[in-house]
């Protein structure tokens, strides 16, 4: 059987299985309404034009790919991204001031309130990064292709399908791709978007479109404190002025409390000292050391244990080292720069956005589940604004991320199939109003 028979076929049964008479807006639960866009005859036209058209998704996936879009310079990429979206028919296309690329597709209710859809532009590979996408099979390899590069592709697939179904939503959507998502970034787009943007106090609900598979959703966002700790001293020969305070002293003996910090494996909790540096030479006792501190937890009160406790930690072994060595020439002193701060947050399983998202993924046939990370999600939950980052593949069908062999299964059915629960939730959450005119 051909693969656009069998989503054919597919839809007809979600038809069938969900022909019940469609609820008002009034009383309708995330269930009926995610029986109300399968049943359409849009939703079908939908399905299958996400069908017909994964070669071209694929292929802007791979387009875009190879742009170039290291930490904090995601701006070649996004210029493409633009017109991309002015192509796929979006109104009021934009790049913001903080390189967001912003395109509206308008709903019947027009209340000035957005369900926003979402996918990062940003990759954690620097600017040499050779980022060529090689095929192997219905395999895909290249540096960023499955996070997030190719779930901007598949974006632009929801548009194109939505408006082959002639589906006109009750809700305006706003389709976003944002910048700064990965590590540095600090979630500096999606935190624009939300504080600063034009449509800040306009957003009702939120998606973020990942590369996880589509049976499980991310309700929980996971908070993360990033400090830069810095020590300094006066410095000097290390033979000639033995004796003096050494910030690598302190240094060490600040890393060496800090991991004793026993934390909880529920709510989970984590740290980890990932660089480290400082120095001048091998015979020279140091002016500087420093060291770059994760830390993360599902919960803000255990995160904010562990920063309260870096802090203390640090000063501590800068006056431990004043009082084991000679100041004559100066003491130690410390400072803890905060460079990265998430704030976290949970969308909770009783909100009709997680409820609609449960009832769209097992009406897909897949088994749902849902887990904590950090996303761009994270911001919206943090207002107290619903939202969830939703996957766009098939299970297991990814893996390496974030490593020069990152690799994606483009493989046409599980690829399809996701992708078209996905859009389901999404059409679930805006509402469908009419569609198949």
């Amino acid at each position: 059987m051909q693969a656009a028979t069998r989503f054919t076929a597919l839809a007809l049964a979600l038809s069938a299985a969900f022909s019940a008479p469609h609820a008002t807006a009034q009383n309708a639960t995330p269930a009926a309404e995610v029986k109300h866009v399968l049943a359409s005859p849009g939703f079908k036209t939908a399905a299958a034009t996400l069908d017909k058209e994964h070669g071209r998704i694929v292929e802007d996936g791979i387009k875009l790919a190879e742009i170039p879009a290291p930490p904090l310079h995601e701006a070649a990429r996004a210029k493409v991204y633009e017109q991309m979206f002015r192509d796929a028919g979006l109104a009021d296309v934009k790049i913001d001031e903080e390189g967001n690329v912003l395109g509206i597709r308008k709903g019947a209710k027009d209340d000035g309130k957005f369900v926003v859809v979402s996918a990062h532009m940003d990759t954690v590979f620097p600017p040499e990064t050779d980022v060529k996408v090689k095929r192997e099979g219905t395999k895909l390899h290249g540096p960023g292709i499955g996070d997030d590069t190719m779930s901007l592709s598949v974006l632009l697939g929801f548009i194109r399908a939505m408006n082959a179904g002639h589906i006109k939503t009750r809700d305006d959507i706003l389709f976003v791709g944002t910048v700064g998502e990965e590590g540095p970034g600090d979630l500096r787009g999606v935190r624009y978007l939300f504080t600063k943007g034009q449509y800040k106090d306009k957003i009702k609900s939120f998606f973020s479109v990942e590369s996880g598979g589509v049976d499980s959703v991310t309700n929980g966002g996971v908070g993360s404190k990033r400090y830069h700790v810095t020590f300094k001293g006066p410095g000097g020969h290390s033979y000639g002025a033995f004796g003096l305070v050494n910030p690598m002293y302190a240094l060490g003996q600040a890393a060496t409390e800090f991991s004793r910090l026993q934390v909880p494996a529920s709510p989970k909790t984590t740290y980890s000292i990932g660089l480290i540096g400082g120095g001048t030479s091998v015979n020279s006792i140091p002016v500087s050391g420093w060291m770059d501190v994760d830390m993360r937890s599902e919960s803000p009160g255990e995160l904010k244990r562990m920063e309260d406790r870096l802090l203390k930690v640090v000063q501590e072994a800068a006056d431990g080292e004043n009082v084991a060595r000679s100041i004559r020439e100066g003491k130690i002193t410390v400072d803890a720069k905060l460079i990265g701060d998430r704030p976290g947050g949970m969308t909770a399983p009783d909100t009709p956005l997680f409820q609609t998202a449960k009832a769209a993924i097992e009406a897909g046939g897949y088994k749902f589940s849902n887990h904590s990370s950090s996303t761009d999600s994270n911001i919206a939950m943090s207002l107290g604004i619903p939202a969830l980052t939703i996957g766009r593949s098939g299970q297991g069908k990814g893996g390496r991320a974030h490593s020069l062999d990152e690799w994606i299964d483009v493989e046409k059915e599980p690829m399809v199939k996701a992708m078209t629960t996905s859009l389901s939730i999404v059409l679930a959450t805006a509402g469908l109003e009419q569609d198949g005119k």
